[in-house]
């Protein structure tokens, strides 16, 4: 047991000691319940020396637990609370703490899909009354980026307890491209968010890849209780270590991607890099950069880089080059005059 552990249970030992109006409390008695206190969590005796317990008190009546206890000595033998209703599990709030745990409690309550964090909603709804009995109600000043009309919203806890419970689902799903729903099993490893919607990575057979599903294009969720589940060691750090976003595309390697930034997104690129692969090679005069990715292109990657605009230029590789400029042309084309007359 560390020592930090330790005094913690003589802080509280010697605090259930002095709550006791009804019995004097020498040093020697302190010494002795705290003894017995950590011969009961540790399992043997644990000699513990005046010095100690007079430390301890000492620190209990400090400021820097933040106890303030108002323990004193009284017959020149005996130790009291001075203030008979006071106890350390009972400290009040200070400003710091309040302002605290109104942020923790607000980005807490963004989760509610989970039945992880609705477990705890009693929990959160008491701090929440003890905040507001301590301080007048603020509004939070951290929010999380959250699309609360995101279609599938509804199914990430039922997805969420199918995980944990290794169990077979069975999905009714419409892509965009496709023009009817079709149904298949699905074999549910984790769920992943990016850029604010969330996908349920898993295989539909184990001879598969593995894949994900969009949540906004769930139609239905049923179960099979008949169909083994697939037991796979699914490393998520691994799976996407090379990519941006939720698409691995199975058999391409990971390569370097080269890219010139201008000066004007250099900044954001450097202190908000693309991936964390990223390395700058180059600043060049006019302050504009150039960096190396090393990723597996996908879509989402494509769609970053698209999201710079003129800012950006793909360098390398020469294949990724051209299809950028290919769409690049063809939006190009939207915006000439000559088409729209």
């Amino acid at each position: 047991m560390s020592q930090n552990k330790n005094a913690l249970i003589r802080y509280k030992t010697i605090d259930k000691c002095l709550q006791n109006k009804y019995r004097q409390w020498t040093l020697e008695d302190l010494i002795e319940c705290c003894s017995q206190a950590l011969e009961e969590y540790e399992g043997r005796q644990i000699p513990i020396s005046k010095r100690t317990i007079q430390m301890d008190i000492q620190m209990m009546r400090s400021e820097k637990l933040g106890y303030n206890a108002p323990i004193v000595v009284y017959d020149k033998k005996y130790y009291k609370y001075e203030d008979e209703d006071f106890t350390i599990t009972d400290i009040p709030l200070t400003e710091t703490d309040i302002n605290v745990l109104t942020e923790t409690v607000s980005m807490l309550k963004q989760f509610k899909d989970f039945s992880l964090f609705s477990d705890v909603s009693d929990i959160l709804q008491r701090l929440e009354d003890k905040i507001y009995a301590e301080k007048s109600h603020t509004k939070p000043v951290i929010y999380l980026d959250k699309n609360e009309n995101l279609k599938g919203l509804h199914y990430l806890d039922e997805i969420y307890q199918a995980i944990i419970k290794k169990m077979v689902l069975v999905i009714t799903y419409k892509s965009f491209k496709s023009r009817e729903e079709s149904t298949f099993h699905f074999h549910p490893f984790i769920l992943k968010e990016f850029n604010n919607r969330w996908f349920l990575i898993g295989k539909m057979k184990a001879s598969q890849p593995i894949t994900n599903l969009a949540l906004d294009r769930i139609i239905a969720i049923d179960y099979d209780f008949n169909l083994p589940y697939i037991e796979e060691d699914f490393d998520a750090d691994l799976f996407y270590k090379n990519v941006i976003g939720v698409t691995v595309n199975s058999g391409l390697n990971p390569r370097k991607i080269e890219l010139w930034i201008d000066a004007t997104n250099a900044p954001y690129v450097i202190t908000k890099p693309l991936h964390h692969t990223q390395r700058l090679i180059k600043e060049n005069d006019d302050k504009s950069i150039i960096v190396h990715l090393f990723l597996s292109p996908n879509y989402e990657m494509e769609r970053l880089l698209f999201g710079f605009g003129d800012g950006i230029e793909v360098l390398h590789p020469e294949n990724l080059r051209n299809r950028m400029r290919k769409t690049l042309e063809k939006a190009l084309a939207k915006y000439d005059l000559k088409t729209n007359t």
